[in-house]
């Protein structure tokens, strides 16, 4: 192989008294010789008279960089013999080692055992980190709870009940931003006191430099030993470790490098850490372990906290354009005695005391609608939303979105407050309305494109499907000769399942159209079959008036003209559910044993319940409306770039950890 080198021993060397000399060479002459593909090196080891001087002398017929690396480190071995020293040690005994790049000390013991008193390691460039093993991790927690009894020891409680903080680290990153490098501010006027979590430290004799980051930045903070009264230096040096959340009060100094500090009068542990956190260079990098543990993410991954602070930023943006409209916030049951207003698998769960089943709800719509029907004219409500079903980067079962009601309006209305709302989050986070994510430039500049079902269709895929009139059959003929090829067995299935022209063109949208639209897109008219909420279309039979929001090729909203017509409501939802009904029944009919049971039939197993409450509030009179839908958790993954909607859920749910 090229670049390779192997060493070898001429085979006449005398075996060695001891391994005192370099290279495990005894006392008599050798040769040690390099193989290579390009030549030759031999160094030869000449004994003579004195026994700590030794020659080498190299010939060779290639002149590579490893070659002139061994003569020169051969040479270095010289000195170290000439002054007594062993150069080829035997052994060291040590009692601590370093976990991965650990701030810690990790006994070096079979028992994993830690009684030390100063196990902190100083160094300028490291931070703490993840332990290798649990056993690092436990013996770095055995360490940091003998500093808790040390601290109790000393009559100081390591887990305080307050501290009063007269500025965050901004503040004075604000107030003090043209003091000049090298200045410090010793009066009275000038005395601060922050507190927050240490995430570095450096200590140089008397000297410490600790990094403290509260909820708004990071400040730095300054320790001489000759300032802190009461022994406190020793006290940081040894019982203060990375992770430890603290409260220091003292004066203002920028550095000679330019670094705004706290020159530190006093502090005090307010929590004492018990775990190492995460290497500061690495972070928490394992994604499950992220998601599982929120809190440690947002302390290794600053910006992991920021992203939730614009969510909460944009959730705020959101409540103050819908209120300007005038609309007003209510709240309705999470637990439902019939899950409705969207069809999606509910989760199940038992109310004891009143002995029946209840399920969390699949959306707010149909009590919001009552709140119409009770006089509200505009009511909204922003909430939680759980459909027992897949998860993938942009499916959540736990959910939320914002369903908004306004009486007296179409769903035109609700176009129009879509973009308001969008537009509005996005100049609150971004300061602009051209965004990126996952590198491809989104455009919100309003008004958005709006162009229905049918014509998108037929665009993409040269189908106009007002041509079938309501031959299904003809209709699948068609699609599957014109788009068959290339599709996986999953499409075609997908296809040749629907059961009505209307389905049949959702199915083909969704394939071939959906993925497309990356620009902000209203999707106009769906079929009645797939929207048994929305008013019939007033020019175009067999379609509904709904619309679809669409960016980077995900539904962002939904919205309708509601339908307010209690005897076509009735009749489209018992439709719906003798249609889930028919699926069952056949789920069932297929099912042999429930181990048999694959998902998709799993996912018709769900019993499908009619609201008659609803049915029955309807009939007392709503008055003309438009509804939309909006997620949330999905305009937050596009303002902020977030690949997964995982991403932007603070806990989400995970499979139990083996």
């Amino acid at each position: 192989m090229e670049g390779l080198r192997v060493w070898r021993l001429s085979s006449s060397i005398a075996r060695p008294l001891s391994l005192r000399q370099p290279l495990g060479l005894g006392y008599s002459s050798c040769e040690l010789v390099l193989c290579s593909n390009s030549g030759v090196v031999t160094a030869t080891n000449t004994r003579l008279p004195s026994r700590d001087s030794r020659s080498f002398t190299f010939t060779s017929t290639s002149t590579s960089n490893l070659e002139v690396a061994c003569a020169i480190r051969l040479k270095k071995v010289e000195p170290l013999w000439s002054k007594g020293s062993q150069p080829y040690a035997y052994k060291w005994d040590r009692s601590y080692r370093l976990g991965s790049s650990s701030s810690d000390l990790v006994p070096c013991c079979s028992d994993g055992g830690a009684a030390a008193t100063n196990t902190k390691l100083h160094s300028r460039n490291r931070g703490s980190s993840t332990s290798t093993s649990t056993s690092d991790r436990e013996a770095v927690r055995a360490i940091r709870l003998k500093k808790v009894e040390q601290l109790r020891s000393k009559g100081l409680e390591p887990y305080a009940y307050k501290w009063d903080r007269s500025h965050s680290a901004r503040e004075l990153q604000e107030i003090y931003k043209n003091l000049n490098n090298g200045e410090e501010l010793d009066s009275e006027s000038h005395h601060v006191s922050i507190a927050g979590r240490i995430v570095a430290r450096r200590a140089f004799g008397k000297l410490a430099f600790l990094t403290l980051r509260d909820h708004s930045s990071s400040i730095q903070l300054y320790c001489e030993k000759e300032r802190l009264l009461n022994n406190q230096f020793e006290q940081l040096k040894t019982l203060v470790d990375i992770g430890d959340i603290l409260g220091a009060s003292g004066s203002i100094k920028r550095t000679e490098k330019g670094e705004l500090s706290v020159k530190v009068d006093s502090f005090a542990i307010l929590t004492k850490s018990l775990l190492p956190l995460p290497d500061k260079y690495h972070g928490l990098t394992d994604i499950d372990k992220r998601y599982r543990q929120r809190y440690v993410d947002m302390i290794a991954n600053p910006e992991v906290a920021d992203l939730f602070r614009k969510r909460a930023k944009i959730v705020t943006e959101i409540r103050k354009t819908v209120e300007s409209q005038g609309f007003v916030e209510v709240e309705t049951p999470v637990l439902q005695g019939a899950a409705g207003g969207a069809e999606a698998r509910p989760f199940m769960t038992y109310h004891n005391s009143l002995g029946r089943n209840l399920y969390l709800r699949i959306a707010t719509e149909l009590h919001l609608k009552r709140m119409l029907v009770g006089g509200f004219e505009k009511v909204y409500e922003i909430g939680r939303i759980f459909r027992n079903e897949g998860i993938s980067t942009r499916h959540n079962p736990e959910f939320t979105t914002i369903e908004m009601y306004e009486a007296y309006s179409d769903y035109e209305s609700m176009m129009d407050m879509a973009e308001e709302i969008v537009t509005r989050c996005a100049l609150a986070v971004h300061g602009e309305l051209t965004i990126d994510y996952q590198g491809v430039e989104i455009h919100l500049e309003r008004p958005w494109r709006r162009e229905t079902m049918h014509n998108l269709v037929k665009e993409a895929t040269g189908i106009d499907f007002t041509e079938f009139e309501n031959d299904l059959k003809v209709a699948k003929d068609v699609v599957m000769k014109a788009l068959g090829v290339g599709l996986d067995s999953k499409d075609k299935f997908s296809i040749e399942a629907c059961p009505s022209l209307g389905h049949l063109l959702n199915e083909v949208f969704e394939i071939f159209v959906e993925p497309k639209l990356l620009q902000p897109t209203f999707v106009l008219d769906y079929p009645m079959e797939i929207s048994p909420l929305a008013k019939p279309h007033r020019r175009h039979a067999g379609l509904t008036e709904r619309f679809e929001l669409f960016i980077c090729g995900r539904e962002l909203a939904n919205a309708f003209s509601e339908l307010t017509d209690p005897l076509d409501q009735r009749a489209r939802l018992e439709e719906q559910v003798r249609q889930h009904n028919k699926k069952r029944a056949e789920a069932v009919s297929v099912t042999d044993s429930m181990e048999e049971k694959d998902h998709k039939n799993e996912d018709s197993m769900y019993e499908v319940t009619l609201d008659d409450d609803f049915l029955t509030a309807l009939e007392y009179g709503m008055p003309p409306a438009s509804g939309m839908g909006l997620g949330i958790d999905r305009l937050v993954m596009l303002l902020t770039n977030s690949a997964s909607i995982r991403d932007v859920i603070a806990f989400p749910v995970l499979k139990i950890q083996s």
